[in-house]
């Protein structure tokens, strides 16, 4: 097989209909869109949510509460989770544990606005970390275990969200 002989499998490259020339054609004059009308022109936005004078779907369906598009997206980390990686060998617990070594690691999938350390499960590693916000119950237990944590969100800040 040379290179001059590559071609595309049959049916892969589709010629688009030529439309408005001539009734010779088949899709002369109107195009196929028939006579006048709403349908008929091009660019009319609402022609796809109108549902013939029946109460649209976007409207039937009810719409409650309130998203705060200001929240901060954090991703939660228990430390149980990260004492069973630990034991792994997937985190060094040697050296400092920051959100982008977890993501490395594969523990957290993604650190948008930073990981959020949770109280779930017990820590026995002695471990240096640095994330966005914890619990309570997690620092106590990452400081019951001769670990120091570092969070780089202000508790002011974390409690308006």
């Amino acid at each position: 097989m040379k290179l001059n002989d590559l071609r595309d499998n049959k049916g892969a490259r589709k010629k688009r209909m030529t439309v408005g020339r001539g009734i010779g054609s088949g899709k002369g004059k109107t195009c196929g869109r028939g006579v006048k009308g709403q349908k008929a022109r091009s660019g009319t936005p609402g022609i796809r949510k109108f549902e013939g004078g029946q109460m649209p779907l976007i409207r039937r369906i009810p719409k409650r509460g309130f998203k705060n598009i200001f929240a901060k997206d954090y991703s939660e980390l228990n430390i149980g989770l990260l004492q069973a990686a630990i034991d792994a060998g997937r985190v060094d617990a040697k050296k400092p544990i920051t959100s982008e070594s977890l993501m490395e690691s594969g523990i957290v999938a993604k650190a948008a606005d930073g990981v959020r350390l949770l109280g779930k499960g017990e820590l026995k590693a002695k471990v240096e970390l640095t994330v966005a916000g914890a619990t309570k119950s997690a620092v106590a237990a990452v400081e019951k275990a001769g670990g120091k944590i570092t969070l780089t969100v202000k508790a002011e800040e974390e409690k308006a969200t």
